[in-house]
């Protein structure tokens, strides 16, 4: 009997069951680093010499569920309201909870750093997972970027202009292109895009959590859309993550829907998105559904006190030789 016989039935016969299956069926996908990679270290720049400032952690501030959705078995260990109320849009409660999570953010995250793992469709061909140590600080935006594999010593580094204006990216490739030193470009320009679905602007927690607000506010206006959720876990080794997945899908293709399924995995403990994938619909009936995008935040750390410093191009910790 194969797999997709097992998931088909599944799917017929019991949902939970079946985004169960799913997600154990994608284990592999989700935040594995390649073998070999270590994260480098990265001194906070104000941090006095010896001392390592400790990052906090943030606690999530959302009323736990009551009623009918406490009673639920997929909800039922969720530290999240995800109640749906009489006569609404089955993604509204998503849709709360995500715009929730935005202030949450502004007002309880200045900064953070993670290992990411990125994997894009780009021009219908599915792209090879990119895995990067990432800083994030929100205010001015500021990202920088140390990837690990596959182009292991590639160097990223933006910082927004007054006010969010768009400002220069700071790039380095790695190999023997390393030799030619750091560029300055365009974030939206080809050079930066090349093999991107979005430019570096768009990177980071806060900028997902935007970005599902606009999807879900734009698919609450139509129909055809099921809603499930799911307690379980991601991450590997001693950094194990429980999480509540909200999987939302349109059984049918329509203009105004831009994935056949998405998977949102939200930190029971910190309260954001740490990991976001997209679904196209299957070519076939009983197919599985084509990857579209996947991001994954791991090893999340938040306010750790970065400064401008620690994303100055100058700084000799970045675009090390």
């Amino acid at each position: 009997m194969s797999c997709n016989f097992n998931l088909r039935t599944l799917r017929q016969s019991c949902p939970a069951l079946a985004l169960a299956a799913s997600l154990l069926a994608g284990e592999s996908a989700v935040a594995q680093a390649p073998a070999g990679t270590v994260e480098p270290v990265h001194r906070v720049a104000n941090a006095a010499a010896g001392q390592t400032q400790q990052p906090t952690q943030v606690a999530a501030r959302i009323a736990p569920p009551t009623g009918a959705a406490a009673a639920a078995v997929a909800a039922s260990e969720s530290p999240f309201d995800l109640t749906q109320r009489a006569g609404e849009h089955p993604l509204m409660p998503a849709l709360r909870l995500a715009e929730q999570q935005v202030k949450q953010i502004d007002a309880n995250i200045q900064d953070y750093s993670a290992i990411l793992y990125k994997q894009e469709r780009i021009d219908g061909e599915l792209q090879e997972q990119e895995v990067a140590f990432v800083k994030v600080r929100h205010q001015p935006f500021s990202v920088h970027m140390f990837f690990l594999a596959p182009h292991k010593g590639r160097e990223c580094l933006y910082v927004a202009g007054p006010n969010g204006e768009k400002s220069e990216l700071h790039a380095r490739d790695s190999g023997f292109r390393k030799k030619l030193g750091v560029f300055k470009l365009d974030p939206d320009g080809r050079l930066a895009m090349a093999g991107q679905k979005y430019p570096i602007t768009k990177l980071g927690i806060r900028n997902l959590t935007t970005e599902l607000v606009a999807v879900a506010s734009n698919d609450v206006n139509y129909g055809e859309c099921e809603v499930r959720t799911l307690q379980t876990t991601i991450g590997a080794g001693g950094d194990k993550r429980p999480v509540t997945v909200i999987e939302v899908v349109h059984p049918t293709p329509r203009k105004n829907f831009r994935f056949h399924k998405a998977q949102v995995f939200i930190d029971n403990q910190l309260g954001v998105p740490i990991r976001y994938a997209a679904y196209l619909w299957p070519q076939n009936p009983g197919d599985e559904p084509p990857l579209e995008e996947a991001y994954t935040y791991m090893n999340l750390k938040v306010n750790n006190g970065f400064t401008d410093a620690d994303f100055n191009p100058e700084n000799p910790e970045l675009f090390k030789n």
